[in-house]
């Protein structure tokens, strides 16, 4: 699997040329990849999702990196590394899915990694403009809500999180747009929908009904659409 544009984009003014480096929310490991090809002398990937654990494992054996990278199946509200050891920070397409309480400690805890004169990179959405997408995704967060009492998703806009980070003691060194619009496809609006489905599951039929029919039938109308922004925001830990 090729490195998408957007993380290359989101990299390639920073320096990681034998670097180790800690790509937080490993997904299926896209930045992982970019990190290593980048040159990065040692990648730790950490995600609590089992299969993403599992995939990001198969493409560095087939990449033949297992060297390089280490996959910790972690909480990242606990990172399974010590104190001042990384050198570049790596978020892509996280903050997203985290709730603003959950963000809170999880930037403490990639803070508290961070070696001095650390670079983190955030790379997330801008909140999505009223759109069929954006709909689609409120559905979500309702059936979200309804089942766990936390939002699926929470679009941060990147003042937002320059103020969050700049609280731990970052400074900001760039925000730039690395993708726009986002292409929005059917394949990854059924995965929405898996997700209504999934936390519909436990709630009673006269609530579930309702709002798995309203983001089946969104996805269905909308089929593909490009929408909004996608953005890097980059920061510097001060030196010892």
């Amino acid at each position: 699997m090729e490195v998408p544009s957007t993380v290359e984009r989101a990299l390639a003014d920073r320096t990681i040329d034998g670097r180790r480096c800690l790509e937080a929310g490993a997904g299926v490991g896209n930045t992982t990849a970019g990190l290593l090809e980048a040159g990065a002398r040692e990648v730790h990937a950490v995600t609590n999702d089992p299969d993403h654990a599992a995939a990001v494992r198969d493409r560095l054996a087939d990449r033949g990196d297992g060297d390089r990278a280490t996959v910790h199946l972690a909480d990242l509200r606990s990172v399974p590394l010590p104190d001042d050891s990384v050198e570049v920070v790596t978020a892509h397409a996280l903050c997203n899915v985290l709730a603003p309480a959950q963000l809170e400690v999880i930037a403490g805890e990639l803070t508290r990694v961070a070696a001095p004169g650390a670079t983190l990179v955030v790379d997330d959405y801008a909140p999505i403009p009223d759109s069929p997408v954006r709909e689609l995704f409120a559905v979500e967060n309702a059936v979200a809500e309804l089942a766990d009492a936390d939002p699926a998703l929470t679009f941060y806009p990147a003042t937002g999180l320059r103020r969050l980070f700049t609280g731990h003691g970052w400074s900001h060194d760039r925000t730039e747009t690395i993708l726009e619009p986002v292409p929005w496809t059917a394949d990854l609006l059924e995965a929405h929908v898996d997700v209504v489905r999934d936390r519909a599951a436990g709630l009673p039929d006269d609530l579930a009904g309702p709002l798995l029919e309203r983001a089946e039938r969104l996805a269905a109308d909308i089929g593909d659409a490009a929408v909004g922004e996608m953005y890097s925001l980059a920061m510097r830990y001060p030196e010892a």
